[in-house]
């Protein structure tokens, strides 16, 4: 097994993310970067972007998952882009890589990534964005935020008590 630092998502809407949505993911990114963690993204506009920009700006790392294979697609706040063509697909490969998720806002495309968090325990906070019920009513396992700054150290305390974790360990 190889060591490394925490990887946490930011998954959010993209062009259509609103400027206040894009304020909180840039936020949430800083904070995670000063705490330590790789940023991972869809690697494109809106919240990813905004995020990227937010752990670059502290001297983080940021890594987008690109749903193309053009590199040239991928925001410029980025540390290392990965064209994956694998489409929408790419959602579940960027759930796969993270330790925690912090969903800023909503989209589809967020409500996905939330939906395979949550079916492979990999744990969830949302930002200003989906509250969501299982068919019997109950609520999913996602941990609602009121700022940044909580989101940040809630997605950090769950990824510390998840259990059976290692965070930021890969098998190799």
């Amino acid at each position: 097994m190889v060591a490394g630092p925490l990887r946490v998502a930011v998954v959010g809407p993209g062009a259509e993310a609103t400027p206040e949505i894009c304020a909180l993911a840039r936020d949430v990114g800083r904070l995670l970067a000063e705490r330590g963690a790789i940023v991972l993204t869809g690697g494109l506009g809106g919240v990813m972007a905004a995020a990227a920009e937010g752990a670059t700006s502290a001297g983080g790392v940021a890594v987008g998952l690109l749903p193309g294979t053009d590199r040239a697609a991928a925001n410029q706040y980025l540390t290392i882009s990965v064209p994956t063509g694998l489409g929408e697909l790419r959602n579940a490969l960027l759930v796969e890589c993270a330790d925690g998720i912090v969903a800023v806002g909503g989209s589809w495309g967020t409500l996905s990534e939330i939906a395979l968090a949550c079916r492979a325990a990999v744990p969830v906070v949302s930002l200003a964005g989906w509250s969501v019920l299982a068919a019997d009513g109950s609520p999913l396992p996602l941990v609602a935020a009121a700022s940044p700054d909580t989101a940040v150290r809630s997605v950090l305390d769950l990824v510390a008590t998840r259990p059976g974790s290692q965070p930021g360990r890969m098998d190799g």
